[in-house]
């Protein structure tokens, strides 16, 4: 059960090292947009990006054992925090676009449709919302292909017609890659078909593991494993000069039954709430009219130290989402709630169809907001 002190939440150092930071500087390593280049990246011809879902800087640390190749790299290097919510839908599109989520507008898993009464879901996106409307602003890839580099991405098949990957990959040549040793292979080829080249790679099966077995089980102590051994032979087979570039999009915590707070079953925290969004570990809660003073209240009173809870204006001063384009804000909970330690603020009810999670993300902590930044230069 949770029962650490409360400390001071871990607020995204956007505009300095963060997931926007890296994307915005690949491109400036490229020779593409020169002048934004806030990580100091190196000059080069071709760079590949590895994205491993799930993996945060202190997980990778405290599994050295496991991820031989992958710790080596971290042995010099230092982590990013990965962006508010901490979580897979927000930290792709901040990688997608360079921008923060206040920028791009995917500002977690369920955020409210304005005007609608309604919750987008950023993995099962709704067929009356158009990607390229909810999040409209170049993507990197748009941005490199137009300077000449060549572009691809590659992932699953499953997710190449997903909103979330119409909405943060436009521009990218797709590449579908239905195993490890495919991703490492599709990889590879690309790098070896341009000049100028950017590829990235995506890995969901670390995080999944994570949710279904917990982070330091066994299931997903040897998942870690396989993805070290892809990253060394991705490296192994860079061409000349070529970079490849290791992150993750959030890291994770294990919940433990005594620490899920069952937000549907306490009046105080239903009171005033017109939309539930987030998910168990980051709630954006939205309020009927003139309710939202109320809300706040009772969310803070209610929950005390088993979160960080703060208004929508106090979120954005604080710089929870980064700079905030005025678009944006309404998408934004009334209240904005960040799980401390291992709490989680569940809604069994509303959200019975999401499958049962021994690992969770998406708060402000270190374990979920630091993630590693691991570089490897092929010579």
């Amino acid at each position: 059960m949770s029962r650490e002190p409360r400390t001071s939440p871990i607020i995204p150092a956007y505009g300095e090292f963060t997931l926007s930071d890296l994307s915005a500087s690949l491109l400036a390593s490229l020779s593409v947009e020169p002048g934004t280049n806030p990580l100091g990246l190196p000059s080069v011809q071709q760079a590949c990006l590895l994205i491993v879902d799930g993996l945060g800087w202190e997980l990778l640390r405290g599994h050295q054992a496991a991820a031989p190749f992958l710790s080596e790299l971290a042995f010099n290097s230092r982590p990013l925090t990965c962006g508010f919510p901490s979580t897979t839908v927000t930290s792709m599109a901040s990688l997608g676009t360079g921008l923060t989520p206040g920028q791009h507008g995917m500002l977690g898993l369920r955020i409210a449709i304005p005007g609608t009464g309604t919750l987008l879901n950023g993995l099962h996106w709704p067929d009356d919302v158009d990607p390229a409307d909810w999040q409209p602003r170049p993507t990197i890839y748009d941005r490199a292909a137009a300077a000449g580099v060549l572009v691809a991405h590659v992932a699953s098949r499953k997710y190449q017609s997903s909103g979330l990957s119409r909405a943060t990959l436009r521009g990218a040549a797709y590449r579908g890659a239905g195993s490890l040793g495919a991703l490492g292979a599709e990889a590879v080829a690309a790098l070896h078909e341009g000049k100028r080249t950017l590829v990235s790679v995506y890995t969901p099966d670390l995080d999944a593991a994570g949710h279904q077995y917990g982070v330091g089980s066994a299931a997903w102590t040897y998942q870690l494993a396989y993805v070290d051994k892809l990253a060394e032979q991705v490296a192994a087979a860079l061409p000349m000069g070529a970079v490849l570039y290791v992150t993750g999009d959030h890291g994770m915590v294990n919940v433990c039954p005594d620490d899920r707070i069952n937000v549907e079953s306490i009046p105080e925290l239903r009171e005033g709430v017109a939309l539930l969004g987030g998910e168990p570990r980051a709630r954006h809660v939205y309020a009927r009219p003139d309710a939202a003073p109320d809300v706040l209240a009772a969310w803070r009173d209610v929950l005390g130290d088993r979160a960080w809870v703060a208004s929508r204006d106090e979120a954005i001063k604080d710089g929870w989402f980064g700079a905030v384009d005025e678009s944006m804000r309404t998408r934004i909970g009334d209240v904005v709630a960040a799980a401390t330690g291992t709490w989680a603020m569940m809604a069994p009810d509303a959200e019975a169809s999401d499958p049962p999670m021994a690992g969770m993300h998406g708060s402000l902590t270190a374990a979920e907001q630091l993630v590693p930044l691991l570089a490897f230069l092929s010579r």
